[in-house]
């Protein structure tokens, strides 16, 4: 096992801060070297989905990593068209074989559209969990009425709301509401998709801190409690920038600048998405 100085950065639930996002990762090689990179950089968090098509590349990547699988908390997620509580039974298990693991930490479910039922949906969730296959779940991109409504149907606690979240879309409302019922948020697109990097504020606080925007960004969610963040990255120079994340202590007058952003940008907005 690798041992890191920042083994204790979880949120509430127990979510490492700081996890690897693979969205778009598809190049076989080049997803398993970024996974066993941020591994041993010291990264103990994962996260694909069955959309992204490259679960099996993560696991190849785990596998060959020196990190113990056991230390690794690792999160796909279901897709819309599998969102049937027969194929959530199903297609969760053709995850895990893609995988190569006996269970997941975290499964979502990936988006509350389409196929989603929840008195159909979520009781496969509890079923999974209940069998070992799944150790918490999670739901993604949900709003506060599809948390409700999914609190009241599920057994299983909640575990993390997983949504767009960065200075440019600060998601205030979800990340207060997770704050008073336990559910941790997970940032993707946590850099804007590199918006952030030409903000003004963002510059000026990474100027101060010797840091790069990216950090800055990162450092951010960091301070925020119950907000995890996953960055994308596949080479090994923006893998380490991002981890380096961890080690950059904002301020007061460093949060109030970047809270004081007016700016707003979502990156991602499918006609599907329950805001629309």
């Amino acid at each position: 096992m690798t041992t890191t100085e920042h083994d204790d950065e979880a949120t509430p639930n127990g979510i490492p801060r700081l996890g690897l996002g693979t969205w778009q990762n598809t190049d076989p090689d080049e997803c398993a070297e970024s996974v066993r990179t941020a591994l041993e950089t010291g990264y103990r968090h994962i996260d694909t989905a069955q959309a992204y098509d490259n679960e099996e590349h993560v696991g190849e990547g785990i596998a060959r990593s020196d990190v113990d699988r056991e230390d690794v908390f690792l999160a796909t997620k279901i897709w819309l068209s599998n969102l049937s509580g027969d194929d959530v039974l199903s297609t969760a298990e053709e995850s895990l074989d893609r995988l190569g693991v006996d269970y997941v930490d975290l499964l979502y479910v990936h988006w509350p559209a389409r196929e989603y039922d929840p008195e159909d949906t979520l009781p496969a969730f509890d079923e999974l969990r209940e069998r070992g296959l799944v150790r918490n779940v999670g739901v993604s991109n949900f709003e506060p009425e599809h948390l409700d409504e999914a609190r009241e149907i599920l057994d299983s606690p909640i575990v993390a709301n997983q949504v767009e979240c960065h200075p440019l879309l600060p998601q205030d409302e979800l990340v207060a509401y997770g704050r008073d019922h336990d559910v941790d948020l997970v940032a993707y697109s946590p850099l804007a998709r590199g918006a952030v990097f030409d903000v003004p504020e963002i510059r000026e606080v990474a100027e101060k801190h010797d840091a790069s925007p990216a950090q800055v960004s990162l450092a951010w969610l960091f301070q925020r409690d119950g907000v995890a963040a996953i960055p994308k990255a596949t080479g090994g120079d923006h893998i380490r920038d991002n981890y380096g994340a961890l080690d950059v202590e904002l301020d007061d007058e460093d949060v109030a600048k970047i809270d004081g952003i007016d700016e707003r940008n979502r990156e991602v907005d499918p006609d599907f998405a329950p805001w629309s």
